[in-house]
């Protein structure tokens, strides 16, 4: 049975990073692939239980006295269903209440018109000095909102200033390069950091010490391969685009934007404050923000704004992608639940045993498949180490190297091909990028980058 779960994990998993080829949504794929493998789990709970997880379950016997007459299926059952599901809901949710609430806030800023405030203020016409510029923006805000939304705004802004599609091109790959950097190294700027920051694998001002300065070096280094093909200043533009303020005035937009940016920057601190699961803090301040606009809207007595508050917000979120997220990890939780990945960990630890490979690989095998189940199945391979562990173990403790070295890793090697990130996937609808230009202009320079950066983090550990 456990041969047949892993088989189907396999045939799943390569139906999502066939998504393009196969004309069928991985979101598709992935809740399919998840609800199969505990149908799956639960009909061979009887044998794979007692092998795999035999001491937990003999407490669940015990607890559960009721079940002594019943047949070792019907116990196995049991403890799937009752114990070892509800368990992965309980976690899989804490992530998932979380996009949820920080989606919500970001579509509230972006429907506003929040982000033209910041975006208005790039005038340059330098090219290179545009190129950093873009950059700099770019990376800042992924580590606030997620690479996809960064990627959207910022494409957008190039339509609006440069029209020669061979530049907007390069400028829109290092755009993927800087928002998929700039979110691997806040605890909020990715779904990977959020999955390690959420489940207590790293702390939020430790990964931003050790990470954020690898993160800068892989943005720099493909910037400075890439800069010499940029040269002169960018032409005028010989039509508009269509004016991006969504009707509101300066002073609304740039209120909506604070609140909103400081409300995403308060959830790592009410963790710390009240040590209750990020979660709770990203709803917190999502209730804070319907309380308000509510309030504003009802004083204005503004029709023409309904548009604008949070039922109607809340109906543009991206269902799809949660879906997505919740379909993956539940499949991921049958193969942590079935030892398939307690047995890969061993493996590696025993014919690897370097967590720096390990973490590279994975990083460059993001760049083929979904980061999200990757980080997902390697947070199920190891578990976080007691602060006393030693040796090879120590490695994994909270905050330990492997786990801010996936972050960084997971993060910034979806950039080394356009279908490696959402970051990319969006970045080649909205411009019509194809696969061999990316490759052959920008994946060489990002691999660069994503060396020189996983150099960096090295070093750091070694004068540590």
């Amino acid at each position: 049975m456990i041969t047949t779960v892993i088989i189907i994990f396999v045939i799943g998993y390569l139906g999502i990073a066939l998504e393009h080829p196969l004309k069928v949504d991985k979101t598709a794929t992935a809740l399919l692939l998840g609800m199969l493998l505990w149908i799956l789990y639960a009909l061979g709970a009887e044998y794979i239980v007692p092998m795999v997880d035999a001491s937990g379950f003999n407490s669940w016997l015990a607890e559960h006295p009721q079940l002594a007459g019943e047949s070792l299926h019907k116990q196995a059952l049991s403890y799937v269903t009752e114990h070892k599901l509800v368990e992965s809901l309980g976690d899989i949710t804490q992530t998932l209440f979380f996009l949820i609430g920080a989606m919500t806030i970001v579509e509230l800023v972006d429907i506003h018109g929040g982000f033209t405030v910041i975006t208005a203020k790039i005038t340059t016409r330098n090219k290179r000095t545009l190129m950093w510029v873009l950059i700099g923006v770019s990376f800042i805000f992924s580590a606030v909102l997620d690479n996809m939304t960064t990627t959207i705004v910022m494409v957008l802004l190039l339509r609006k200033i440069i029209e020669d599609q061979k530049d907007r091109w390069l400028y829109a790959g290092l755009i993927v390069i800087a928002a998929n950097t700039g979110g691997a190294w806040s605890p909020i700027g990715d779904v990977t950091t959020i999955m390690l920051w959420v489940k207590g694998n790293v702390t939020s001002v430790a990964l931003i010490e050790r990470v954020l300065l690898p993160s800068i070096v892989a943005v720099v280094v493909p910037a400075l391969i890439i800069q010499p093909a940029l040269k002169g200043a960018i032409p005028p533009l010989t039509a508009e685009l269509p004016d991006q303020t969504h009707g509101m005035s300066s002073r609304e937009r740039l209120t909506i934007l604070i609140l909103g940016v400081a409300g995403l920057l308060f959830v790592p601190i009410f963790k710390s404050i009240t040590h209750l699961p990020p979660f709770v803090g990203m709803l917190f301040v999502l209730g804070v923000l319907w309380v308000y606009t509510d309030c504003y809207y009802n004083g204005k007595r503004q029709q023409r704004r309904k548009q604008h508050r949070l039922p109607e917000v809340v109906s543009r979120i991206d269902m799809p992608s949660i879906l997505f997220f919740l379909g993956i990890l539940l499949a991921v939780s049958v193969l942590e639940a079935s030892g398939v990945l307690a047995a890969c960990a061993s493996w590696l630890d025993s014919e690897v045993h370097n967590i720096y490979i390990i973490d590279i690989l994975l990083g460059i095998m993001s760049s083929i498949f979904d980061n999200v189940p990757l980080v997902a199945g390697v947070m199920g391979m190891y578990p976080v180490e007691d602060p006393a562990a030693i040796g090879y173990a120590a490695n994994f403790v909270q905050d330990g190297p492997f786990w801010e070295f996936l972050s960084y890793c997971a993060g910034v090697g979806g950039s080394l091909l356009i279908i490696g990130s959402a970051a990319g996937v969006i970045a080649m609808g909205l411009e019509k990028i194809n696969f061999g230009w990316y490759l052959k202009k920008i994946s060489w320079a990002a691999l660069a980058g994503y060396l020189a950066g996983a150099a960096v983090y090295m070093l750091e550990i070694w004068l540590w």
